[in-house]
């Protein structure tokens, strides 16, 4: 299949495809990314990485709904010093790998990121929203001064491109993003703060209470708020939030997104999903006029 009229350069990562690997998806372990990198995705986002090993929330942590999923995963990770391995055995696919970081303050988000540039990756995603840990997420990613000095010093920190990753779950998205105006790109969005109860438990079905929700249910949230982000600021945009098609992709990029990241969806169709829908992508194309990908990026933003 000739994917060059699906090539992207995003903030100087050249992309096959604008079809990412979205954060906390099959991406703790070197060899799983690098499988996942040679079975069609353009790059991959760590799972995101804290200064010291964290275990997380104790089961249950995933819960699957009717087109939607709910996880209170509460951040587990092996810890900054022990991701650099699994970076590397990742980059043997000949892909970039995006280093996704959490931290406390910015501080932290320096330091991390500076680690992630030395194990070799090729930019680095700032995860300013998580919604379900205290201390590391929505706190932070609600606070324009807190973002702008996060932003601004892992700017000044690293060579690679900086990502930032922002939260639905604010009450003004573009302020928070025009505060994140040093990021290289926007990733919108993270996921949205829900829950769900067990009638016959008479308990929520998470051990956390509320979890981040993702999947099919968030699309047409995700879709406004990167139309709103990109008609208000003019940023580069990954979006993220409920894409499992070609045709959802394409709205997204129309939208104001340069390139998508799929998470969910790979649970529900598998590694395979990211050359199915590269090929969908190039039919899709084919019957709405655009030669390249890049053409239709924004081009419903009035």
């Amino acid at each position: 299949m000739n994917l060059s009229r699906l090539n992207v350069n995003l903030c100087g990562l050249s992309l096959e495809t604008p079809f990412i690997l979205a954060s906390g998806i099959l991406d703790q372990n070197g060899y799983t990314m690098q499988r996942i990198l040679k079975e069609g995705a353009a790059a991959v986002v760590t799972k995101s990485i804290g200064m010291v090993p964290r275990n997380g929330y104790a089961p249950p942590i995933v819960f699957p709904g009717d087109g939607y999923l709910l996880n209170a995963v509460g951040l587990s990770n092996p810890g900054i010093d022990k991701i650099g391995t699994e970076v590397k055995i990742a980059s043997e696919a000949g892909k970039p790998i995006i280093g996704s970081i959490f931290g406390k303050d910015a501080e932290e988000f320096s330091l991390l990121a500076r680690k992630m540039e030395s194990y070799g990756c090729a930019g680095v995603e700032l995860n300013l929203s998580c919604p379900h840990v205290k201390g590391f997420g929505s706190e932070i990613g609600s606070d324009p001064d807190a973002v702008e000095e996060i932003v601004g010093d892992v700017k000044k920190s690293v060579k690679i491109p900086v990502f930032a990753k922002l939260s639905p779950n604010v009450t003004d998205i573009v302020e928070i993003a025009k505060a994140a105006d040093r990021a290289d790109a926007l990733v919108l969005v993270n996921t949205l703060r829900g829950m769900a109860i067990d009638i016959f438990a008479r308990m929520p079905v998470l051990s956390n209470a509320y979890g981040g929700l993702s999947g099919r249910a968030i699309k047409p949230v995700g879709l406004r708020l990167v139309y709103e982000v990109k008609k208000e600021t003019g940023k580069t945009i990954v979006g993220v939030g409920g894409i499992s098609s070609a045709a959802d992709a394409l709205e997204y990029v129309m939208a104001g997104s340069s390139s998508v990241q799929i998470g969910t969806a790979v649970m529900e169709s598998g590694r395979a999903i990211f050359s199915s829908l590269s090929s969908e992508m190039i039919s899709l194309m084919n019957r709405t006029g655009f030669d390249r990908i890049t053409d239709a990026v924004g081009v419903a933003v009035k």
